[in-house]
């Protein structure tokens, strides 16, 4: 995780500091901030005129958001599908090339998981309950 912005009153000083004759890594030691900091600040201000940090993250740029509601409608018809078949349907339904990771992504974005069903009943005692043989050829304690 990255850490938080540093205070519009910080940058500005750094950015005045530069300004006033100072060079760039010596304003970062000044205001005890990364010398690259204090580069991106005062190219910011110059490309922009202002401080204040860029907007982070963004918009998905996943090509299966436009289909989300073929999808979506997919997955609730089907729930058992598994995800490499969803990746053959998507091929075939949409002509779109995609991997599992992907779908996995687009899944994890839209609040869906895949849950294992319950387990079933095994098919034989597990282990030395009531009935389980003893030794070799003698019947088992009650």
């Amino acid at each position: 995780m990255g850490k938080s912005a540093h205070s519009d009153d910080l940058r500005s000083r750094v950015v005045m500091e530069v300004a006033s004759g100072v060079s760039r890594r010596a304003a970062a030691a000044r205001f005890k901030v990364s010398p690259s900091s204090a580069i991106r600040w005062v190219e910011l201000h110059d490309e922009t005129g202002g401080i204040s940090p860029r907007p982070r993250g963004g918009k998905s740029r996943s090509p299966l958001e436009p289909h989300a509601t073929w999808l979506l409608a997919l997955n609730k018809s089907e729930p058992d599908l598994t995800l490499a078949a969803i990746v053959a349907r998507v091929l075939a339904g949409l002509e779109l090339l995609t991997s599992e990771a992907s779908l996995r992504r687009f899944f994890k974005r839209h609040k869906i998981s895949f849950k294992k069903k319950p387990a079933r009943r095994r098919a034989g005692p597990s282990g030395r309950g009531p009935g389980a043989a003893g030794v070799a050829g003698q019947p088992g304690r009650p």
